[in-house]
């Protein structure tokens, strides 16, 4: 999951609260077993010593947000002021309800959808209607050409006319460059991931050889209708999750095979284990963290949670003084946030040492945390 997608996360007052849980509305009596949860929730937060004002929060989020279609998770996060994130999850998840100094972001990283910023682009040869989504924001605009006739007149055959096709060919042309110009304005400016361009194959076709070829390469063209004779919403948004949902499974098999490629090389470009994870993101080298089975395993912080070692001694070779110990699952992928890396969940097809490893942006010199 990349980055920014988590960075607000981290700008919260502590403690934080992580809840994730089953949202599944999939039975008749799926409202009754929310507040069956609900009831379960309420009494670990207590539990854990979460503020009571804080839980209000929460309890009202967690009614408030639309129910999903099927089965689904959420996730809800929590800092001493609010609530910071309340989603839906891909699918169910297994309870779990932390407060503790570092919001908990695992299982969103495992099982949140990893909504990356696109752009879409409803076009045809009069204009388009272009909307931006960036991690839960929605900026949507109309493109109208200037260019006028588009379509050839009926009886422009006749004699004493001009033939009005090569006038209604530049005027199409003229309102395709129109479309590009804004589409390569919004990619620089909001520095957008995708295109999703859905529209009849001509005007399809027609944009995308009009773009410069660094947004050109972004364009995924959507089979789906074409802009004068509408759309279904459902479709567009289904096959754009299915696009996002591949991009996801590709980044993940990508890491996991450079890091199985890296791992055992002199450059020291991959790294796994506590200590020379620590080290790297200590160093701001890490480009991916790959969270695997890291269990219980603890780390310890200074005062501001900015450095961290597997142990006390090693993290005052870096200078600091030990003031905290937390889970390695919180201080490591906000960590990893921090230095706005990736951080992706791996499987059974590897095991990293104490169940976390690296990608680095640049081998680093081994730190006190070296094995």
């Amino acid at each position: 999951m990349d980055a920014e997608r988590l960075r607000p996360l981290l700008e919260g007052e502590r403690p934080y609260a992580s809840i994730y849980f089953e949202d599944s509305h999939d039975t008749e009596d799926a409202a009754a077993q929310l507040e069956l949860r609900w009831r379960g929730l309420h009494h670990e937060l207590t539990e854990q010593g979460a503020d009571t004002a804080v839980i209000d929060e929460i309890r009202r989020a967690v009614a408030e947000l639309p129910a999903p279609v099927g089965q689904s998770g959420r996730a809800v996060i929590a800092d001493a002021t609010g609530v910071l994130l309340n989603e839906h999850l891909i699918r169910p998840t297994p309870t779990v309800v932390r407060v503790s100094p570092l919001p908990y972001l695992v299982p969103m990283v495992e099982h949140g959808y990893d909504s990356p910023a696109y752009l879409l682009v409803e076009a045809d040869h009069r204009g388009a209607e272009l909307t931006v989504y960036r991690h839960g924001r929605v900026h949507a605009e109309t493109v109208e050409g200037a260019g006028y006739p588009v379509h050839k007149a009926a009886g422009a055959e006749n004699a004493g006319y001009k033939d009005p096709q090569p006038r209604s060919e530049e005027a199409a042309r003229k309102n395709i460059r129109t479309i590009a110009v804004r589409v390569t304005e919004l990619i620089d400016d909001q520095t957008t991931g995708p295109v999703f361009v859905v529209g009849e194959v001509q005007a399809r076709h027609d944009l995308t050889a009009e773009l410069p070829d660094r947004v050109a390469d972004r364009v995924v063209a959507l089979t789906v209708g074409a802009r004068d004779s509408g759309y279904d919403p459902d479709e567009i948004r289904d096959r754009i999750d299915a696009e996002l949902l591949t991009r996801r499974l590709a980044h993940i098999d990508a890491a996991t095979r450079r890091f199985s490629a890296e791992v055992d090389r002199p450059s020291a470009v991959a790294v796994e284990g506590l200590g020379p994870v620590c080290s790297a993101l200590n160093h701001g080298a890490v480009e991916t963290l790959i969270v695997g089975e890291i269990g219980a395993a603890t780390v310890v912080t200074d005062a501001g949670f900015t450095v961290v070692a597997a142990g006390p001694d090693a993290l005052s070779e870096y200078g600091a003084e030990p003031a905290h110990t937390v889970r390695a699952d919180e201080a490591l992928p906000t960590g990893a946030v921090a230095v706005d890396a990736a951080v992706v969940r791996t499987d059974e097809r590897i095991s990293p040492a104490d169940g976390v490893a690296a990608l680095l942006r640049y081998p680093v010199a081994s730190g006190p945390d070296a094995p």
